[in-house]
């Protein structure tokens, strides 16, 4: 994963382990954020998948399913927060 400065900050400011942001970048929905950007979250097709690639590691990973990061053209995260 390669991040901004400021999405690092963010991330560990805000409690989001390094794993979910990761798993937004695999598995995560886009949608597009304006100037060349995108949002991604996790909605429910994206839950199940997550859920289904680790198993029953879910149940840990679960409060962390309710974040978003954007990313820009070059997929570099640019920020994270809580939805």
């Amino acid at each position: 994963m390669y991040a901004t400065q400021h999405a690092t900050t963010r991330s560990q400011q805000r409690a989001i382990p390094p794993l979910v942001i990761d798993l937004l970048l695999d598995f995560g929905t886009r949608e597009p954020a304006g100037d060349g950007t995108s949002k991604l979250f996790f909605d429910k097709p994206a839950r199940r998948k997550v859920k289904a690639y680790v198993g029953h590691i879910a149940r840990l990973l679960e409060e962390h399913m309710d974040v978003y990061a954007v990313i820009g053209a070059d997929t570099c995260v640019i920020t994270v927060g809580h939805r």
